[in-house]
């Protein structure tokens, strides 16, 4: 295993001094972990596995998971939430483990299963936030199987805590749900979901609280017309009609809220709206004017994921170019304003999610989805990839590096940001990623029924640094892998 770190740096190094996401983990075609030989077999031969038909699309870290969606756009596609366990002996390509079960993905099982998922979320309180689209299938042959759900689940014990199924009000006949957005508050109940319907052109608010729903509608979240051509891996097709797509928040801002940030997937533009709006039903009708357009990223910056640090600094996706994006959003958005954070045109076709976990990592998947659609995989060759870098790592050099003392553009909140170097993640050496070093125990409290929304008015900015002032009612036990060895600390070395 060290000598393919070294192998890998080496290359790298010799390839490029701009590359700084390291590889680690690809595979050709996935697999799965069955709990013995004769159960894959049996899936094998009914077709209840089909590794060609799998395509990953979602990732997410938390503690010594990191979890892998792949939707049910074909047969044969085991389970769609998955996780691979980083506490376990190092594989290059290892196979994925159903979560929280088999059982538990079970198709058109709309009750307990899981049909089709794509982002899911992590969050402070230690859920894991995820929406069942319920759909079986890929355009134009696509059935729904069960209604679109929010499943949310304790990461600490497995168990789902929460099903909430939409409205009819919430869903439009062409609603598609791919992207997923937390809005955190002071406390775990006080949380909002955000979910953007790319060809509804629509975003749905969900209050954890009020356990309820609503769905804004705004011109922005159309596409743009003039930019639904793409130019992708050799392939040149059109995708004119995509809406909303990537979604995120901001870090909170001195008024006690958030803004959304977000763009359709066939545009160049990027728009907001503060979560002051969104948090509150009664502004579905009327708030036009409270959505804001940001600026422009520039020609060909096509993005279908983005995030957003505490420190303001985003980063997207950038399809056309095989790339990782980055704006501070401390200035305005233009193209001066924006970097390439890196670029592989071979491991990056087709960037599809991006996420940074709670050590300020940088997790990366690219699975080359146009082709896979529009064409037809090679299996001989990588098909997808998932990579990682330190956030401080991949954006070192570029316009987006956070300086002190900077505040946010006009439409949002007005706070200054905050030295990314007084962050405990900094004082550390410089390792590719670090085991979770949080001082939280294995029990959350957060409530599970609805009751009386209250959205706090907070002008702490630093709400979310290491040691809260007011915590999220968790106990100070040590984290359970905390005090373990993975392999990562001591051989991925950059």
């Amino acid at each position: 295993m060290v000598i393919r770190i070294l192998l890998i740096s080496g290359l790298v190094a010799v390839a490029s001094a701009a590359v700084k996401l390291q590889e680690m983990y690809s595979w050709n075609v996935l697999d799965w972990n069955y709990p013995d030989q004769y159960s894959k077999q049996q899936a094998l031969q009914t077709g209840g596995l089909i590794p060609q038909n799998a395509l990953p699309v979602g990732i997410e870290r938390w503690r010594n998971k990191l979890f892998v969606s792949v939707p049910r756009w074909q047969p044969g596609i085991p389970a769609t939430l998955n996780y691979i366990p980083l506490d376990a002996p190092y594989e290059p390509s290892p196979k994925l483990t159903p979560y929280p079960s088999f059982k538990g993905n079970e198709l058109g099982n709309c009750e307990s299963g899981l049909t089709t998922v794509y982002r899911v979320k992590a969050d402070k309180c230690d859920r894991l936030w995820v929406l069942d689209v319920g759909t079986y299938g890929y355009d134009p042959n696509v059935t729904n199987v069960c209604p679109y759900s929010l499943n949310v689940y304790d990461l600490n014990t497995d168990q789902r805590i929460r099903r909430y199924v939409f409205r009819p009000e919430d869903i439009v006949s062409t609603t598609f749900i791919a992207n997923i957005a937390l809005d955190e508050g002071q406390t775990c109940d006080d949380t909002f979901a955000y979910f953007s319907d790319e060809l509804g052109y629509g975003l749905i608010a969900y209050s954890w609280e009020q356990n309820k729903s609503w769905r804004f509608s705004h011109s922005y979240f159309m596409p743009d017309p003039l930019v639904g051509d793409f130019n992708i891996a050799g392939l040149n097709f059109q995708w004119g009609a995509e809406g909303i797509f990537g979604i995120t928040t901001s870090p909170m801002g001195a008024d006690g809220f958030r803004t959304l940030y977000f763009s359709p997937l066939s545009s160049y533009t990027e728009f907001a709206v503060s979560t002051r709006i969104l948090r509150d039903e009664s502004k579905v009708t009327g708030s036009y004017r409270d959505f804001k357009v940001v600026g422009s990223r520039g020609r060909d910056t096509h993005t279908t994921a983005k995030v957003m640090d505490s420190t303001g600094v985003q980063l997207y996706s950038l399809i056309d170019q095989n790339a990782i994006g980055c704006w501070n959003s401390a200035f305005t958005l233009n193209p001066q304003n924006t970097a390439v954070a890196d670029k592989d045109d071979v491991g990056l076709v087709f960037p599809s999610d991006v996420k940074i976990d709670e050590e300020r990592n940088v997790w990366v998947i690219s699975d080359r989805m146009p082709v896979f659609l529009e064409s037809e995989l090679n299996y001989g060759d990588i098909n997808f990839r998932i990579y990682v870098a330190p956030l401080d790592k991949l954006i070192e050099g570029t316009v987006c590096e956070p300086q002190v003392p900077k505040t946010f553009p006009n439409f949002a909140p007005q706070t200054p940001l905050y030295n990314p170097r007084l962050e405990t993640i900094s004082q550390i050496p410089p390792q590719i990623f670090l085991p979770s070093t949080s001082q939280r125990g294995s029990k959350t409290s957060f409530s599970t029924l609805p009751s009386q929304n209250v959205i706090p008015k907070v002008s702490n900015s630093l709400i979310f640094s290491k040691q809260p002032s007011q915590p999220y009612f968790i106990s100070s036990s040590q984290s359970g892998i905390a005090n373990k060895n993975p392999w990562w600390l001591k051989d991925y070395q950059l």
